[in-house]
This record gives structure tokens, sequence and C-alpha cells, in this order.
């Protein structure tokens, strides 16, 4: 099956925002087998529009169109779309009824240009929205389905998981059952997870499992993707991949599926009973950020300290060049001075210069209970964002490394001597 993503509005066009909405998709649709031929960008210009949607229509099976369904006049996918597709537009008194709940419910009056809203075209087929006030809607066009979603990437994101993949994955003759199966790493990089899960594959002769791989710097997400007759069927050839790569990759998988690498860390501290501290520099306090916002972190999350520079913490004279003995020291005294039952520190030392691809730095990593202390060193380069990046994933690793009773130092694939 041909895919076609058309992404509308002006402020693609000019650079002023960033089109996550149109990476977001494509993924979403590998993740369940389907390739994305082509991918467009269009202005809020009736012309444009139109010519985009007839030449989609020729050579696509499917167009997915992001945008341009709210209710101002330079919103024009509606319109756009009924004149390529030869019908009118029609009042949906179903979604109207919906949107003055929507408004009703919040103590507001919809305004009079909402109605535009609820205008589709005559042979659309209604996409729900259960976050927001633009309807999607699916038509045919030429010889191909088109798939209109609202540009509000939580709105999109969920019409496009619940309504608008079922629909092409039905259209495609795809199997009944497919599944995603995920998994995030840290400190390996995707050439070596490569060549580690060489053969995963072949566990279904039938050649029902697909690898791929997801690069998004400091972590790695692996991912397979299983079809079958039905969920007994995928489950059987689950199995044995996810035993596998398990086992290849070890102490390297920090989270998987939708969990996250401080969720990890944050269940673990809460099955331990602990608390926690944070001391951190450089980092714009993304440690602390990662985890003080989860639920139940409330009961766990003690103190978080966010230095840019290394004297004085906590009262430790900290010499011009930072070691092991200053590291503990102060993972040591921010644990004791604000009770909590372990410290994590991230203390930093930068290269000299203007930032370039050899910039790096030298990451100091020190964690801390009333009965043990646990110290690492690392050196990373790639610029200064690359050794941000890669200290707040390194020291969240350590610690959830340290709270599983993993090794804490195990050498990764962007540590530099």
């Amino acid at each position: 099956m041909r895919i076609e993503i058309i992404c509308t509005g002006d402020e693609v066009l000019t650079g002023k925002i960033t089109n996550t909405n149109f990476s977001y998709m494509a993924q979403k649709l590998e993740d369940v087998g389907l390739s994305v031929y082509w991918g467009t960008t269009v202005g809020d210009d009736r012309d444009a529009l139109l010519e985009a949607f007839r030449l989609a229509s020729a050579r696509a099976d499917a167009v997915i169109v992001n945008g341009g369904l709210g209710p101002t006049v330079d919103d024009l996918s509606q319109e756009i779309a009924a004149q390529a597709a030869g019908v009118e537009l029609v009042l949906h008194e179903e979604w109207l009824e919906r949107m003055k709940d929507f408004f009703s419910k919040r103590a507001r009056t919809m305004p009079p240009n909402n109605v535009k809203q609820a205008m589709l075209p005559s042979t659309a087929e209604m996409l729900d929205n259960p976050i927001g006030t633009a309807c999607g809607f699916a038509l045919d066009i030429g010889k191909a389905r088109f798939f209109f979603t609202p540009g509000v990437p939580r709105e999109l994101r969920r019409m496009l998981e619940e309504q608008v993949i079922p629909r092409i994955l039905a259209r495609s003759g795809a199997p009944s059952s497919i599944y995603l199966k995920r998994f995030h790493s840290y400190g390996l990089g995707e050439s070596h997870v490569d060549q580690l899960l060489a053969g995963v594959e072949t566990l279904d002769p039938e050649g029902g499992i697909k690898l791929g791989f997801r690069a998004h710097y400091p972590q790695l997400e692996t991912k397979l993707t299983v079809r079958g007759s039905d969920r007994a069927q995928i489950d059987a050839k689950l199995a044995p991949a996810i035993a596998e790569v398990r086992r290849r990759l070890g102490n390297f998988i920090i989270a998987e599926d939708d969990q996250t690498l401080e969720g990890e860390v944050l269940a673990a501290l809460r099955a331990q009973g602990s608390t926690l501290t944070v001391v951190e520099t450089f980092t714009a306090g993304q440690i602390s950020a990662r985890i003080a916002h989860l639920p139940g972190a409330e009961t766990v999350f003690r103190h978080g300290t966010v230095a840019r520079h290394l004297d004085n913490l906590f009262g430790i004279a900290v010499p011009s060049a930072l070691d092991q003995a200053t590291t503990e020291a102060v993972v040591q005294a921010a644990r004791e001075k604000t009770g909590a039952t372990h410290a994590l520190a991230v203390l930093i030392e930068l290269d000299d210069g203007a930032d370039r691809i050899d910039f790096g730095g030298a990451i100091w990593i020190g964690i801390a209970t009333a009965e043990r202390v646990e110290f690492r060193r690392s050196r990373i380069l790639g610029g200064r964002e690359w050794v941000r990046l890669g200290a707040v994933e390194l020291g969240l690793d350590c610690l959830r490394r340290f709270l599983l009773g993993l090794p804490v130092v195990e050498r990764i694939d962007f540590e530099k001597s």
C-alpha cells in the first residue's frame, strides 16, 4: 500500500513550527509495517491545496492530511476536500451538537465560527475526536482514501492510533493481528545492537517478525513487529524473540514498551520505601525534572540542587579539578543534609573553547546511601548538548543499576577514554 502524508499550514512552510506531527505519523505507520512513500507540505492556499490533493489522489492508495480543520478562515481542508471529491459541504448535525456540549461543559459559549468545523463533505465518514472540537473525516478522492486529521498533536495522535491506522490496515489486507514490542536501551549504538540481534527475525521461520530501530540519542528503541492471524499466534512467535532480545542486550535495557527510565527508577525507589536527593551541574535540572513530576514522586523525591558551578556544594570545598573523593563527599553530604535515603550527584567538567564536534566533558557520578557509596567517571564527546543529554541519561541509568543490584560501571559505546 502506497501512503502519502500531507501537512498543511503556513507555519510549516515558514519554519515557525517544527513539524513533529509528520515524523510521529511516519513512525507510527512504520511500527505496524506501513511505509510512507511521499511527504508533502503545503501552505494555506486554495489552489496549492487542491493541486496537492489531486496529485496525491492519483499516486497514493491512502493519504493522511494533517491540519486545516480549525474554525478560522485559513483552515481550508474541508472546503478543498469537498472540491477535490466533487461533492458539497453539508452540516454534520451530530458533530455540531458535540461541539455545543464541549463548550457547555466548560461554561463557555461556542463562537459562531466554530460551526465551520461541523461542515463536512457530503460523502465523508466522520472520525471522532473525543478531546477537541475538530472532528476528522475520511472520504475517497480519485483512487485514494483520504484521512483528515487535526493539527493539535495530542488530538492527532489519538485519532491516528484509534481510527486512522486501523482503517488503513483493513484496506491494506494486513493480517488481522499486529503487535509491536519495544525495548528502550542506553549505552549501545544502533549498529552495535543490530549486530547483537542478528538472526532474531529468523526465530519465526514464517517471517512474521520484523526487527527495527529508532535512534534518538541518548536512547535507542528496538522494535519487534509481529504479525499473526490472532493474538495467540502472535504470543507464540513473540515469546522466544523477547527472551532472546533480553538475553543479548542484558543490563543495557532500561525499560520496555511505554515504560521510561525515570519511571523505572521511581518504581524501584518506591518498592524499597526510599527517598531521593539529586545534585546536578550543567544539566539545567533535567534529572530532577524527569522524576519529580511523575505520579508517586511526591513520596520519594526529597530535594533537587541545580548548580552551574562546582564551588562549595553542600559545604564541600570543591577543588579546581574534580576527583572521586570530592564527588563522594558531595553526594554523601547531600544525602545527610536533606535526610534522603539515597542521593545522586552528577557533576560535569566541560572542555574549554567553542562548541564543536570534538568538544566534550568529564562526568563524575556519585550514588550514596547510609551504608554504601558508588562512583563512576565517564567522558563523552560530541558538543555541549550531547554531553548534557548523555550526562542526564548516564546518571539516571547508574541509579537504576544501583537500585536493581546491577553493575553500576559497564562501558558504553558513547564513552571516550
